[in-house]
């Protein structure tokens, strides 16, 4: 995730109404086959929010949400991603206060691995009929929830 940039920062309305600020970000919903069978998802364990969620951070300017999302998955679970299809977006207000829409990508591990560092401390591989119960959003759980009820359907594929 990144921290706060210039362009999270309103500007001079001279007075007049502005309209809200939105918090634009992407994230990965990355997918792996289970050893077992079936499907798993990463999630991530962020220490300062006491929280498990998606991967996921803020678009950065002149970056696309598409690059984003692979940048932020690379970042936070140190697996560089093959991007799949869009896979939905949610919307919330964040910390502060602010609207937040997050946009998701379905993404399957090619290489890479996760190390430690001080924004996440943990990636988990989680059956993707497990994830709701186990992220602390109730957003990130239904996305998830519907994207496992997508991938039983006949025909589904990751790509576009």
């Amino acid at each position: 995730m990144r921290g706060d940039t210039a362009g999270d920062q309103l500007a001079d309305s001279g007075g007049l109404p502005q309209a809200p600020f939105v918090v634009r970000a992407a994230g990965g919903i990355v997918l792996r086959a289970a050893s077992a069978g079936g499907w798993e998802v990463a999630l991530v364990h962020r220490p300062y929010q006491q929280d498990w969620t998606l991967p996921k951070g803020k678009v950065d300017a002149g970056e696309t949400a598409e690059e984003c999302a692979l940048r932020e998955v690379l970042e936070e679970t140190g697996w560089k991603c093959a991007l799949g299809r869009f896979a939905g977006e949610v919307e919330y207000l964040d910390r502060r206060g602010r609207q937040k829409v997050v946009e998701y990508w379905l993404m399957q591990p090619i290489e890479g691995g996760y190390q430690p560092f001080d924004e996440v401390d943990e990636v988990a591989w989680v059956p993707v009929g497990d994830a709701a119960s186990r992220l602390s959003y109730e957003h990130d759980g239904e996305l998830v929830a519907s994207v496992a009820s997508a991938m039983t359907m006949p025909g589904f594929r990751f790509d576009h």
